[in-house]
């Protein structure tokens, strides 16, 4: 992943398409379950969220998609499966508020970003709803407004 300015510096992946795609409501942070080979690639930076979606299942949460590819020299002596389903570890609390949510009000649970705190590593998920084709027209449309005024303010005081 190509670093830009406005991402921190402990951000493994972004999942850029998700607040074009959702509309975004309530964010959580959990833990993942990995394994050491997945930790060593992470610190690389080795890893995609593309296509990425929690499942909810049995009172648990799940990272499905995501893609940590296993370095050469980390991974030769055990079997790595770069899109195998992946825990998330959330409190009951917040597991509750999102099964509810995603069975009564029709959301659904989408990954933001994996990063690092501390030396644990955590993905940031949302609760979400889907934009309709109208929506994400009003919103690249929102977008050009606000670069068009930069420059227009820009030039101006110059």
């Amino acid at each position: 992943m190509a670093k830009s300015q406005k991402t921190s510096p402990g951000t493994i992946a972004l999942n850029k398409k998700a607040k074009f795609e959702y509309e975004l409501h309530e964010r959580f942070e959990a833990g993942v379950a990995l394994s050491g080979w997945e930790v060593k690639s992470l610190r690389a930076g080795k890893a995609q969220l593309t296509d990425t979606y929690v499942l909810l299942k049995d009172g648990e949460a799940f990272l499905l998609g995501c893609n940590i590819t296993p370095l050469n020299t980390a991974s030769t002596h055990s079997v790595t499966d770069p899109q195998r389903t992946r825990k998330l570890l959330l409190h009951r609390r917040e597991l509750a508020r999102l099964i509810g949510a995603t069975r009564q009000k029709g959301q659904t649970c989408i990954p933001l970003s994996i990063y690092w705190k501390g030396n644990r590593v955590k993905c940031e998920i949302a609760l979400a709803t889907g934009k309709k084709e109208h929506d994400k027209r009003a919103t690249i449309k929102e977008r050009e407004w606000s670069l068009d005024k930069q420059r227009v303010m820009k030039a101006h005081n110059q």
